[in-house]
């Protein structure tokens, strides 16, 4: 091999013309399609389709689980009404400057700008009120929804490519996405391509879901016994470790001063199910729970 061979320029060479590897992501736009003022749009489309895969693993789970089916429907009832208010008022909260000179805009939650991070918060609070209320254990439900939970993430996030929103810094590497000029930060406004975040997160919720599944499935079959809360804890941490990262990429983060709070609420996220892994096998204690 000759001494001057830059091998790092012939990989990149290779990524950028490979067949395989070179995806040049470009959204078709946000609608499927319209007719007057009747417009049917990638984002609820995907949102709906998530919650609907995901009631339905549930239920499934949930009789793996010995619970009765009936509750989770009931549930996702409760889960909605609270993750998705929830999910538009963090947005809104961090992003006020851009609704206080047209507050009507707050509803149209169709066209973007819901926090997934509000949404968990929100459905939270919803689980807690309805086991307390229903005499159920939210640790239980919360081990059951958690795969569900994972995947509709998985596919929510498909939401953000065509709404050309929630993309990352520029890049040049073969996966980049290409950002329409209406829709680049004004920093940005000269580049064309940006890391697909939204990608790099629905694939690290794929495989989150997939771990979960694993270990959900073995815990069934009494393989590998694991204590109640504990797949929903590995849910914190693992979806607050990837999100960490991608947020990182971001150009447009929701901000309080000078820190990203999505990173901010992964932190917290990964401490509470790490010190709930611990409450639960070093100090071999059950989860507090509201029945």
């Amino acid at each position: 091999m000759p001494q001057n061979c830059d091998c790092m320029n012939i990989l990149t060479a290779y990524l950028s013309t490979s067949p395989l590897l070179a995806m040049r992501f470009m959204s078709p736009g946000d609608e499927i399609f319209h007719y007057g003022d009747l417009r049917l749009k990638w984002y609820g489309l995907l949102i709906a389709s998530a919650v609907l895969i995901g009631v339905n693993l549930s239920m499934w789970l949930a009789k793996k689980r010995q619970v009765d089916p009936d509750t989770i429907a009931d549930l996702a009832i409760w889960l909605v009404l609270g993750a998705i208010p929830a999910a538009r008022l963090y947005y809104v909260i961090f992003q006020w400057q851009t609704y206080a000179s047209d507050p009507v805009q707050i509803f149209k939650i169709w066209e973007g700008g819901i926090a997934i991070y509000g949404a968990i918060i929100g459905g939270i609070l919803a689980a807690l009120v309805f086991a307390k209320l229903k005499r159920v254990s939210f640790w239980q439900l919360a081990d059951i929804v958690a795969p569900s939970l994972a995947v509709g993430q998985s596919i929510g996030r498909w939401g953000n490519f065509f709404n050309s929103e929630a993309f990352g810094s520029p890049t040049d590497l073969p996966w980049k996405l290409f950002i329409p000029p209406a829709n680049r930060p004004f920093e940005y406004r000269n580049f064309e391509y940006f890391h697909p975040t939204f990608l790099y997160e629905s694939l690290w919720n794929l495989l989150i879901f997939i771990v979960l599944m694993y270990l959900f499935i073995n815990d069934v079959n009494r393989r590998n016994r694991l204590k109640t809360g504990a797949i929903f804890l590995i849910y914190l941490i693992a979806y607050g470790i990837g999100r960490f990262g991608v947020e990182g990429l971001r150009t447009d983060s929701l901000m309080l001063g000078v820190l990203r709070v999505s990173q901010v609420v992964s932190l917290v996220g990964i401490a509470i199910g790490s010190i709930g892994l611990i409450w639960l096998y070093a100090r071999q204690r059950r989860l507090p729970d509201v029945v």
